[in-house]
């Protein structure tokens, strides 16, 4: 046969003048196999770039591979989750045919409680892989070390719990995120001005994503001139609250510009606008129909989105290349920073 030939286990024994059984234990790395006649037959593997039918090898052994998904609901709030949902249903709509079934889970973004509730479900379903956004740290934190002594590989999007023995992070680099808007920041303000950095969050010191954009924007102007910069944590996330804060906060401060460290920043712009006030300069996150609003109002002027369908999508991908084709995932892939503005955000695909 010629390299480069499309070659089945068949012909691999036949070549090597082996039992199929004996080519199948080395494409599985099983134990009971010579030296000799492994590196016989991964040279034959090499030589003909051979891939298994991996279609016809679920077929045969009927298993069905189950995986749980646990990410945020799409809520009035935010329908930022919407993006992820979106990825997951292409993922879902790609591996159906190889054996793969997805089991949605939502918690509430508002409720750490029915984040605990779900693992407890997950758990309780016998899956054979996790993808889930980490939002609460510390329960995130009890539910992959519950998923790793149960063996059960785990991938997080959007936001990543160190220490942890994950598959995969996908998502954002949430600290270059936070300098970024740093950066953004200092473009379009003067030296003298004041920089509000914005949590809208109901529990926004176990959310390290949010506290890693924080650390992210303080580190960009470490070094250089600049006037003050300011936190505000507004903890009760109706738009009521987020009112009453932030009025609270402006009579006290002059602020020049605002940093939202989330897909909230919307609230904050329509706060601003109700207000009358045009002198205040408006970053935030993620490319939802409300943020989008904002940014063709003028109301806010950049938009910092890390494709958060994708996440999800090659989330789903990472579990199904470890547990059907048997593949190594890459422990860290880090999604592009994007910037987006009223002039060219309908060009985004995320």
């Amino acid at each position: 046969m010629k390299s480069g030939t499309r070659i089945g286990v068949k012909d691999i024994a036949k070549m090597t003048n082996v039992s199929i059984a004996t080519v199948d234990r080395v494409l599985h790395n099983r134990p009971g196999v010579a030296l000799a006649t492994e590196k016989k037959i991964k040279a034959i593997i090499k030589k003909y770039d051979y891939r298994p039918n991996i279609l016809a090898r679920t077929l045969a052994s009927r298993k069905v591979i189950r995986l749980a998904i646990l990410i945020p609901a799409v809520s009035k709030e935010t329908t930022y989750w919407q993006a992820p949902l979106d990825g997951i249903g292409q993922a879902e709509a790609e591996v159906r045919q190889f054996g793969v079934t997805i089991e949605k889970y939502f918690f509430d973004l508002n409720d750490k409680q029915s984040f605990v509730r779900q693992t407890k479900r997950i758990l309780k379903s016998k899956t054979d892989g996790v993808l889930m956004a980490p939002h609460f740290e510390g329960d995130a934190e009890v539910f992959s070390e519950q998923l790793t002594e149960q063996k059960i590989p785990f991938v997080y999007i959007n936001s990543d719990v160190p220490g942890q023995n994950s598959l995969s992070y996908i998502g954002p680099n949430l600290y270059r995120s936070g300098f970024l808007g740093g950066q953004l920041a200092d473009f379009i303000s003067k030296e003298t001005s004041t920089c509000l950095i914005v949590h809208i969050s109901k529990t926004p010191d176990s959310y390290y994503h949010l506290l890693e954009k924080e650390k992210g924007f303080r580190a960009y102007f470490k070094d250089r001139k600049k006037g003050r910069i300011l936190k505000s944590d507004i903890q009760r996330t109706d738009y009521a609250s987020i009112k009453k804060e932030l009025t609270a906060v402006l009579k006290a401060q002059r602020v020049d510009l605002i940093f939202v460290t989330n897909s909230r920043v919307f609230y904050v712009a329509r706060f601003l606008e109700e207000a009358g006030i045009s002198n205040i300069r408006l970053i935030g996150f993620d490319l939802i129909d409300k943020n989008i609003s904002g940014l063709e109002s003028g109301r806010i002027d950049f938009i910092i989105s890390q494709k958060p369908r994708e996440q999800a999508y090659r989330g789903v991908m990472a579990l199904y290349n470890k547990l059907i084709k048997g593949e190594p995932v890459e422990q860290q892939v880090f999604m592009p920073i994007d910037i987006l503005t009223k002039e060219n955000y309908r060009f985004y695909e995320g």
